[in-house]
């Protein structure tokens, strides 16, 4: 028999609930993604220096590439106690690691100072940052999800995912202040410390109101009634891994694929653009700061504005539209790009950005959907983590790559057109699972007897 119904939350309560999950998300992608831009504009020159300039931008990037490799082990590690603890305390948890690698950074001794072992600590403390928001996404998204209704979770959970473009939005902020304020020099010197330093206190913001929200009610409902099988059952199975193996195998790749064609633009878009707007196109620094800092601007607008379309017309319509429209945007955006001018710039990241919400913005709902209630931190958590050892983690990289051997930005336009297909494909694959009752243990594809996997 279905569980009844979850009731829907007080106004008051989702909304202070999106609060902490956004502002938490927001913090541990601005630690994120400041690393992508200054991999982008410094760390080639401060601890790859006996490189050739393109070279040291591809071994700075590698590192970059390396937080992508500790991404699917935060989300095993996350996913399993998040399933058996809770989502509250690992998200905490998350928010301590994200910001003290990333203050450490701000610490670090360069290649000048330390030689050799510079890279080694930065790459060290960039498999600690991924490892934390290898868990930290899962957790954000459900604690959402789960305490909101099904008529408007598509609306909620995106909130959480506009901590992406507010945390780019808020890295490439300080970073476009701060080289318009200083010498390039000084920016070389230390400016480029002020950033990664400035987390200690973001993160101090971030515990306190993430540590004032309650559990999820889904998961609390559900931990009852493991306790109550426990108690029938002397057999325990303590691997949420095994059940979402077993059971929701099929959603586990489907979002791996829905994942290719959102994670490879993205960076693209945000990180390489920093590399080939300047070196390719002839445009400033400043220029190209200034653009992904508007860009992302509208980024963050739009995003809450697709969760909510994903609400009326399904998550897979909506995901499809951003799919579709990223693959045929490729060329275009490009040529603007060519063009040399701000404005077409401008408008070629703008409108990628958008296109890219529309995979965004349902893909918190539409993967928590897929899952049940005490294996949905791990199956989230692996689906949307281990995709991105294979599309974000290389994809600057490739890009970068495929601009050195080319020299046109052909090759790099289908390589996301590619990306674009297999989404497509994937998402046609799944089935719409807009306004499930997540507290009800039947309607995700594993039914009742994956919760009772996960139980026992």
């Amino acid at each position: 028999m279905a569980a009844p119904a979850t009731p829907p939350p007080a106004p008051s309560s989702i909304k202070r609930i999106v609060a902490a999950s956004l502002i938490g998300t927001t913090i541990e992608w601005y630690d994120f993604f400041l690393y992508g831009s200054a991999a982008a504009l410094v760390f080639n020159r401060l601890f790859f220096p006996e490189s050739d300039p393109l070279v040291g931008t591809l071994l700075s990037f590698l590192t970059y590439a390396v937080g992508f490799a500790a991404r699917p082990v935060g989300a095993l590690v996350f996913g399993h106690y998040g399933d058996r603890l809770g989502r509250k305390k690992l998200l905490v948890l998350s928010l301590l690691l994200m910001g003290g690698a990333t203050f450490a950074i701000g610490l670090l001794p360069t290649h000048a100072a330390i030689g050799s072992a510079a890279p080694v600590l930065l790459t060290v403390l960039r498999l600690v940052q991924g490892f934390a928001l290898g868990g930290e996404w899962g957790g954000a998204v459900l604690l959402v999800s789960e305490h909101g209704d099904a008529r408007r979770r598509g609306f909620w959970a995106s909130w959480p995912q506009t901590g992406a473009p507010a945390g780019q939005l808020l890295a490439t902020g300080v970073l476009a202040l701060l080289t318009a304020v200083l010498s390039d020099a000084a920016f070389i010197s230390w400016g480029w410390r002020v950033p990664f330093l400035l987390s200690g206190v973001l993160v101090v913001v971030g515990l306190w109101i993430r540590l004032s929200v309650d559990e999820s009610p889904v998961f609390k409902a559900a931990l009852a009634r493991t306790e109550a099988r426990k108690a029938e059952d002397a057999r325990v199975e303590r691997m949420p891994l095994v059940a979402v193996l077993r059971y929701h195998w099929r959603d586990v790749l489907i979002a791996m694929g829905a994942r290719m064609a959102e994670n490879i633009s993205y960076y693209v878009i945000t990180a390489f653009i920093l590399v080939y707007a300047t070196t390719s196109a002839g445009l400033s620094r400043q220029s190209a700061l200034n653009a992904v800092l508007v860009a992302s601007a509208v980024h963050f607008a739009v995003i809450p504005v697709w969760g909510a379309l994903s609400d009326r017309l399904g998550r897979r319509p909506v995901y499809l539209i951003g799919a579709v429209g990223v693959g045929a945007w490729m060329f275009p955006f490009f040529a603007l790009i060519d063009l040399g001018g701000f404005g077409p710039l401008l408008l070629a990241v703008t409108v990628g950005l958008v296109l890219h919400g529309a995979m965004y913005a349902p893909q918190a709902a539409f993967f928590a959907e897929m899952f049940a209630t005490r294996m949905r931190y791990s199956g989230a958590s692996i689906g949307a983590q281990f995709s991105s050892v294979a599309a974000g983690a290389p994809a600057p990289l490739i890009a970068t790559a495929l601009l050195a051997d080319h020299g046109t930005s052909t090759p790099i336009a289908l390589y996301v057109i590619a990306a674009a297909v297999l989404t497509v494909v994937a998402v046609a694959c799944a089935r719409e699972t807009c306004n499930r009752d997540l507290g009800d243990e039947g309607v995700a594809r594993g039914g009742a007897a994956a919760e009772q996997h996960a139980a026992r």
